[in-house]
């Protein structure tokens, strides 16, 4: 079972609750919990928690679904009962007087109950904010109180008659980070830095991307991480171009560069780093020359965040400096910022430069407003992953001299916070300069 209330204290969720209530106004949000997962037959995945209802309520339960709405009754919960046999299997279980005393809710009832009392809970408010696909049971329910409203709502003037995203509501509120939830973000990155300074001391050639994996893992959990916030990505040579590789079933050559992404969770919060480093602890030429363009560009884009600039900003700084890098280098020809403006760059560098992270490694948060990119604010965190990757199809553009950079793949990541001054790097201890980076490979700790 995870930690009450993920460690927070529980102002923290009734803080929360009322900002949300207030962006609320009349309508409903019926936030449901992740279901039960399974591997095969009756093996389970690890559960993880619902991020939605975690950061209005702190619970962390399957088959749990909280409502919250305007009135005197706020927040009503429906929980899995008690129940000793089960509990036997799978560990404790709050039950409805635990819920209840944890949370502070107005109402707590056994999930049992839920299709008894959920449509009464609906009845009222003409909107309701709940994603369809989270919980068939839930489902179910709402999409009938939304026919009911459309039936009877034109005679009695009440009832629901729209449905909208929790997101509508949710994402602005979690995209910018209150000082506790900064503190498990900073403690995941603590954690990360740890996980990939064993991962560096691991690596030499012949030891397999699962070693290197594993070496992760164990080091995430053994300075008091939940785990890999995500399946880790350790990619040798040619591996490292292909962005999401997770199957970590190869050898390591002496020749070759390994891509390292990976980053712990911590009490539901997360980290993410990318590290990109020779298996040998020595450069080649090209190795080195497509790093440093890398590594310019995660400086200048992490040089670039401060309180009124645009996600977009960021990204168009980093996109400058790759394309520039890839005219020295001979792949492209033309100046760097109408080749950048056009995205020349793109077979080579094909995604953007940031993502938002928190309780999500992808966390909520949209990246535009009214068609124009999202200004960054005081309280945002969110990574800064420049890369340049020389697989297919990128490598079929090079020819002659660029022809010895096909199979080098190269991402650099740091995550960041926006702070009133301008930007707090969280993953700088991890250093980024190859020099560095190649003096820690294979370096007993």
């Amino acid at each position: 079972m995870h930690e009450p209330l993920g460690g927070f204290p529980p102002e923290i969720f009734q803080h929360r609750r009322e900002r949300t209530l207030a962006a609320l106004q009349d309508a409903v949000l019926v936030l449901p919990a992740h279901p039960v997962r399974f591997r095969s037959r009756d093996t389970e995945y690890r559960y993880r928690p619902d991020s939605e209802l975690f950061y209005l309520t702190g619970l962390t339960e399957p088959e749990t679904v909280a409502v919250l709405r305007p009135g005197e009754e706020q927040l009503v919960l429906f929980v899995r009962e008690r129940n000793p046999e089960a509990e036997l299997w799978s560990g404790a279980r709050l039950g409805v007087d635990g819920a209840r005393e944890l949370t502070g809710a107005d109402q707590v009832h056994p999930i049992g109950e839920l299709e008894e009392r959920l449509p009464k809970l609906l009845g009222g408010p003409r909107t309701i904010h709940h994603r369809i696909g989270a919980d068939p049971r839930a489902d179910r329910l709402v999409l009938e109180a939304l026919a009911l409203g459309r039936a009877r709502g034109a005679r009695r003037g009440t009832g629901p008659r729209a449905l909208v995203d929790p997101g509508d509501v949710l994402d602005d509120l979690r995209v910018i980070k209150d000082e506790e939830e900064l503190s498990r973000i900073r403690r995941a990155a603590e954690i990360s830095v740890e996980g990939f300074r064993a991962a560096l001391a691991a690596t030499a050639p012949g030891v397999g991307e699962w070693e290197i994996e594993a070496v992760l893992d164990g080091t995430f959990r053994r300075h008091g991480g939940d785990g890999a916030g995500y399946d880790s990505i350790v990619g040798g040579g040619a591996n490292a171009c292909v962005l999401h590789y997770v199957d970590n079933a190869r050898p390591l050559s002496a020749d070759e560069l390994v891509l390292i992404d990976a980053g712990a969770a911590f009490r539901l919060y997360h980290a993410d780093i990318t590290r990109t480093f020779p298996a040998s602890g020595r450069w080649t030429h090209e190795q080195r020359a497509v790093y440093e363009i890398v590594e310019a560009a995660r400086a200048a884009a992490v040089g670039a965040v401060r309180p009124g600039a645009t996600v977009a900003a960021v990204h168009d700084v980093a996109a400058h400096v790759i394309a520039a890098g890839l005219v020295d280098l001979g792949v492209l020809d033309g100046d760097p910022a109408e080749l950048a403006a056009e995205e020349k760059h793109k077979p080579f560098y094909p995604h953007q430069t940031s993502h938002w992270l928190g309780l999500d490694v992808h966390d909520v948060g949209d990246y535009a407003c009214g068609g124009q990119s999202r200004v960054l604010e005081p309280g945002m965190v969110f990574t800064v992953e420049p890369g340049l990757y020389f697989g297919p199809p990128a490598s079929e553009a090079l020819e002659g001299a660029t022809a010895r950079f096909a199979g080098i793949g190269v991402r650099v990541e740091d995550d960041v916070l926006v702070t009133a001054a301008g930007c707090e790097n969280l993953t700088a201890a991890l250093p980024t300069g190859a020099d560095a980076l190649a003096e820690w490979v294979g370096r007993p700790r």
